[in-house]
C-alpha cells in the first residue's frame, strides 16, 4: 500500500493552524501517569505453563499404549442374618397393616385415684 500524496492529505484551517503553533505548554497541569497494564506475575506464568503442558499431554495421548482389562463384576448377595431380619422386619410391616380391630376383647377400665366428692372438700373446708 502506497502512501498518500501531500495534495491528498486533509487541510487544516488557518486559525487552527496558527493556534496550535502559539500554544503555551507552560500553562499545562502537571499529571503523574499511572500503568494499568500490569505483567503477570512469575506464579501466573508458571500455572499458564503447567496448564498448557496438561493439555498438550492430553492432545497427543497415544491410547494404543493403554494396557487391556478385564472387569470383574462381584454380585455379593447378603447373608442369612440380614435376610432373616429383612423377613423380620417385613412381617412387623405387614402385622401392623393387616390388623383386625375386631380382635380384640372388651376391657372395663377402673379408676384407681378417684377425685373427693363435693361433701368431702367441704368437710376438709371446715376443719381447717
Amino acid at each position: 500500500m502506497s502512501s498518500p500524496s501531500l495534495k491528498d492529505l486533509p487541510k487544516v484551517a488557518l486559525d487552527l493552524k496558527s493556534e496550535l503553533e502559539g500554544f503555551n505548554h507552560g500553562c499545562m497541569k502537571k499529571a503523574s501517569t499511572a500503568e494499568k497494564n500490569v505483567l503477570p506475575s512469575a506464579e501466573d506464568v508458571a500455572a499458564e505453563k503447567t496448564q498448557q503442558t496438561l493439555m498438550s499431554g492430553i492432545e497427543t495421548f497415544d491410547p494404543s499404549s493403554l494396557k487391556h482389562t478385564e472387569t470383574q463384576e462381584k454380585n455379593l448377595l447378603p447373608d442369612m442374618d440380614a435376610i432373616q431380619q429383612e423377613k423380620g422386619k417385613q412381617q412387623l410391616i405387614s402385622g401392623i397393616e393387616n390388623f383386625d380391630p375386631a380382635k380384640l376383647k372388651h376391657a372395663e377400665t377402673l379408676e384407681k385415684n378417684p377425685l373427693p366428692t363435693k361433701e368431702a372438700i367441704d368437710a376438709e373446708k371446715i376443719a381447717a
